[in-house]
């Protein structure tokens, strides 16, 4: 077993409900998930959920020192270990709920980019909702907004209910294909074009 994975696997125990993943995600699944950060200019990138860094680590190679990548991680532990591995990234303990505060805090407009490692699937509609909300309120017209999925768990009531409401919150939403070489095997929701 990884450092990470122990890791992962240590913090689930402590809050299921927060950490929501039992390992970290794949190389292969974070080259999916971060698909959208531009390869030039100067993008604001936002990270929620970002755990022990496998999505942060492919938006910091994708970035190169451009922009502005804030890493939203509201388990302390987490954001300790991922501020210490990633320099470059703006590391914050902070409820997703507080993003646009937490922009205007830093001076930004908004997100150009949201990428999210959030367990979806592990909260009730009303913290789905309010998250949501959060999300698309930080972004611009022409943002873009990713996160992911496990397959096995596409069916299931509270999967349903966020795909549901991820239509109601972008005008569109493509589901990527299977990543089979994640534990488990994931897939990855591309959103853009927030509702108001």
């Amino acid at each position: 077993m990884s450092n990470d994975t122990a890791i992962f696997l240590g913090q689930w125990m402590r809050a299921p409900g927060t950490t929501g993943a039992v390992a970290p995600s794949s190389r292969r699944l974070a080259e999916a998930v971060t698909a959208p950060v531009p390869c030039r200019g100067e993008p604001v990138v936002v990270e929620l959920g970002p755990g022990t860094g496998a999505f942060t680590a492919e938006i910091q190679r994708r970035l190169g020192g451009r922009g502005h990548h804030l890493a939203v991680e509201i388990n302390p532990r987490l954001a300790e270990l991922l501020s210490a591995r990633h320099s470059g990234a703006d590391v914050t303990v902070a409820d997703a709920a507080d993003l646009p505060r937490l922009l205007a805090e830093r001076g930004l407009d908004r997100a150009d980019v949201v990428v999210s490692g959030l367990p979806w699937a592990a909260f009730s509609g009303e913290v789905q909702a309010r998250l949501l909300e959060a999300v698309t309120a930080a972004m611009g017209p022409e943002s873009a907004f990713t996160t992911f999925a496990y397959g096995f768990a596409r069916h299931l009531p509270p999967a349903r209910r966020f795909r549901r409401r991820l239509g109601a919150a972008f005008e569109e939403v493509v589901a990527g294909r299977t990543v089979w070489g994640n534990v488990p095997p994931a897939f990855v929701y591309h959103a853009r074009r927030p509702r108001r």
